[in-house]
């Protein structure tokens, strides 16, 4: 196998990643996806995937899967600009959401080639979030630290401004005038 035939899998296997990742989406507090998600990856029907959970259901404890409420479906819809086809525009019971490990758990209900397959990517996408959600905490401490430092130096800085600027106008105010002595002779009446 060469080079370029490693590097085009790198860049297909990437490019799967990212359009996973792009339909993972946080409910609850928890990185998960939607079962219609999940059924197109898998490549089955939204209704065989949620059957498959059913008969299995001892398979997916409430960590792993839990059904989408009204106000969130809600939510969730108005957030989907227009709803792509097999995203539930139509649907008849509210989705499920699955979490990373729901997902994976999906894979092993189904059980087919292209399941276990497309499992790779998923748990590589979820991998990729949290280790990009890892980078930006860390940035957002980072840049804290640094707001922080900076106020302590504007605070430092602005008293000095403020001292320069008093000192200024104390320059600026005219000194009083002093009475005039002349100089040389003076006539006494």
């Amino acid at each position: 196998m060469g080079a370029a035939t490693i590097n085009k899998k790198n860049k297909t296997a990437l490019i799967a990643i990212e359009a996973i990742a792009s339909r993972i989406i946080v409910l609850r507090g928890q990185r998960v996806m939607l079962d219609a998600d999940l059924a197109a990856l898998y490549g089955v029907t939204t209704k065989r995937l949620n059957e498959q959970v059913m008969r299995n259901l001892a398979r997916f404890p409430s960590d792993f899967m839990f059904q989408v409420t009204r106000e969130e479906w809600g939510s969730l819809r108005s957030q989907f600009a227009t709803l792509e086809a097999g995203r539930g525009q139509h649907r008849k019971y509210l989705p499920y959401a699955f979490t990373e490990h729901g997902a994976i758990m999906v894979t092993m209900v189904l059980n087919s080639p292209r399941a276990t397959e497309v499992s790779v990517y998923v748990v590589r996408a979820f991998v990729e979030l949290r280790d990009t959600l890892v980078a930006h905490k860390e940035l957002a401490k980072r840049l804290d630290e640094l707001e922080s430092r900076l106020e302590r130096k504007l605070a430092t800085h602005d008293q000095a401004i403020a001292g320069i600027l008093d000192a200024i106008r104390q320059l600026m105010v005219p000194p009083e005038p002093t009475k005039k002595r002349r100089i040389g002779f003076v006539q006494n009446d």
